[in-house]
């Protein structure tokens, strides 16, 4: 009998701030610049659900390094944790520490985008440039359809509901992907951990993965943002926050465009990353 095929979302495991870690790890053979991409936040994501159509055109140039963050994916979740920004920041320092990397470029999609601004703001050091994408950090009124998503419960008909969210292109959609994303988040833990994370009430927690407005505009960092202009998730104005707090920044928007721009426009969104990082 052969092994069943492992899953594609299943990486190399390394030990992160003492945590079992999934990672995906791409070495480019000649570049030094590395490049940490850090997931959102949507029930059963994963680095590899999040970044699959990225990371086949960033490591044509860079490094790539595509950890799930703890509490997400494969990952090992300790009993004992508490999900916060700082635990998760610290996590993905600890990525980089694991791999040896003094610096990298860091793209935080959504969630991942306050974990990249709390990097960047706490460890300036390690980070070279910022890419933002629909991220979370600066305060909003939370929207329906985040609300909608942190407070998934799970079934098909629960997922397929909230996907409706996520994209403009509803042709992306429908019930296979659905399945596929209710299976991920059935997973034994999975949702015991994420319904920690963001409990009623959910602008408490939208709330704590904020950045004090002064630490925002502290940051040297080059910066692009990148947001969909039909977001239902994110609105268009925490980047247009962002765009007005951080010096060194640009704001690109699509239309017809919604929270999943890496899937929804992913070729012109690595397009426009690799022109911004390889500068």
């Amino acid at each position: 009998m052969t092994d069943a095929p492992k899953s594609p979302e299943i990486g190399d495991t390394i030990t992160a701030n003492e945590i079992p870690t999934n990672v995906h790890i791409r070495r480019h053979p000649s570049s030094s610049d590395a490049i940490l991409l850090l997931h959102g936040s949507g029930p059963g994501v994963s680095a590899f659900a999040n970044w699959r159509l990225t990371i086949p055109e960033l490591e044509k140039h860079f490094t790539v390094i595509a950890p799930d963050i703890v509490g997400f994916g494969f990952t090992e979740r300790p009993a004992d944790i508490s999900y916060n920004l700082d635990t998760w920041t610290q996590h993905a320092l600890g990525v980089l520490d694991a791999l040896g990397l003094e610096r990298a470029h860091v793209i935080g999609n959504s969630f991942g985008g306050a974990l990249a601004l709390s990097l960047a703001s706490n460890h300036p050091e390690r980070v070279d440039r910022l890419v933002l994408m629909g991220a979370v950090g600066v305060p909003f009124d939370i929207t329906k359809g985040l609300n909608a998503v942190w407070g998934y419960q799970p079934s098909v008909a629960n997922m397929l509901s909230i996907m409706e969210y996520f994209a403009y292109d509803k042709s992306l959609l429908g019930e296979d992907l659905a399945r596929l994303r209710y299976e991920a988040s059935i997973r034994p833990g999975v949702q015991e951990a994420f319904s920690a994370m963001f409990p009623d009430p959910r602008q408490a927690a939208l709330d704590a993965l904020c950045l004090p407005t002064e630490r925002v505009r502290a940051l040297d960092k080059s910066t692009l943002l990148v947001h969909g202009r039909d977001d239902q998730v994110i609105p268009l104005d925490a980047s247009l926050q962002l765009l007005d707090l951080i010096d060194d920044s640009q704001l690109h928007v699509f239309g017809r465009c919604g929270h999943w721009t890496q899937i929804e426009r992913s070729d012109e969104f690595a397009a426009l990353v690799l022109d911004f990082l390889k500068r």
